[in-house]
């Protein structure tokens, strides 16, 4: 089979239809009338592939928007000489709050908030930057979530982490584990590896990328573990489990796995394989073909196209 690029697979959007001359319009009574009666006739002459491209992007927004509500939180609170914004401070997706009634301000979080405070206060590093540390939550909206990856924990080397998990930024070398993953993508699916691990735009079609433990020490893995964040994602996990049906859970390695007790099977759609990193992924993660035939056989029953994996990262 020919290698494809992941653009490939989804092809330019075609431009959109320009707005009639003005005189070829009916007399208005309002500007309201002429906008609105020409966005439900562009609306109705785009193609699904378009449809789906604008959506992609207004999720593109908003994930940006609450990225920099974040930023700007911590930035006021350095200028107030404060070293470190209340965890309740950096979830900001309205959704998420919703979901998660009250779950920020439970005496466990207040233990947790002090303990990442203090490290951060310390003269090592933690990661990932406090305005990432809910970015998977902030980048994917409870109601768009139809995927979930878990992870364990944060990348612990500088730069690398930004709060999805499994995901790098762009221009920092990408980790055995996604390399892995990219390689069993391209196995299963045909397509070329790409040249960076940002997955933002897998997060913003809907696939919650959530490590089990959203901070960690400068070059400490499980450093933060059993502080308070398992007990925080798990409400993530529940909440979905409880309040959404059909989410697709890829559960890769027996931490991931330790989450399956959350799930309710009779609703979702919960894959187990071993984890993608270099020790484990030829002991049942290469070949698990849970891209294409697993996910789409038994999971979404949606054509290839549809699958939020294939969404184009440059």
């Amino acid at each position: 089979m020919a290698s494809k690029t992941l653009t490939e697979f989804f092809p330019p959007a075609k431009r959109l239809k320009p707005l009639p001359p003005v005189e070829t319009l009916n007399p208005p009574s309002s500007l309201s009338t002429v906008c609105n009666s020409y966005n439900k006739d562009s609306s109705s002459n785009l193609t699904p592939d378009e449809k789906s491209r604008i959506e992609i992007n207004r999720c593109f927004a908003l994930a940006k928007r609450n990225l920099r509500i974040c930023n700007e939180r911590v930035s006021k609170a350095r200028a107030e000489g404060l070293t470190f914004v209340k965890l309740e401070e950096l979830l900001v997706e309205k959704t998420w709050l919703e979901a998660l009634p009250g779950e920020l301000g439970k005496p466990y979080m207040k233990n947790l908030c002090e303990f990442v405070g203090r490290e951060a206060r310390g003269s090592t590093p933690i990661y990932p930057p406090p305005f990432l540390i809910f970015n998977a939550l902030n980048s994917t909206p409870f109601d768009r979530v139809n995927v979930v990856i878990l992870g364990q924990d944060p990348y612990h080397g500088p730069g690398q982490a930004m709060g999805l998990s499994f995901s790098v930024p762009q221009g920092v070398k990408i980790p055995s584990s996604l390399v892995n993953i990219f390689k069993e993508l391209q196995q299963d699916v045909g397509c070329s590896i790409p040249s960076h691990g940002n997955l933002e735009r897998w997060a913003v079609q809907g696939v919650l990328l959530l490590n089990a433990v959203l901070t960690v020490k400068h070059h400490q893995a499980n450093s933060h573990a059993k502080r308070g964040w398992e007990l925080f994602t798990d409400a993530v996990i529940r909440a979905i489990s409880h309040k959404k049906t059909g989410v697709v859970f890829l559960l890769w390695g027996n931490s991931a796995q330790e989450k399956a007790r959350l799930i309710d099977a009779s609703k979702h759609h919960v894959l187990r394989s071993a984890h993608p990193s270099g020790l484990s992924a030829h002991k049942g993660f290469f070949g698990c073909r849970y891209f294409t035939n697993n996910f789409y056989m038994r999971c979404l029953n949606k054509p290839l196209i549809e699958l939020p994996f294939l969404a184009v990262l440059a």
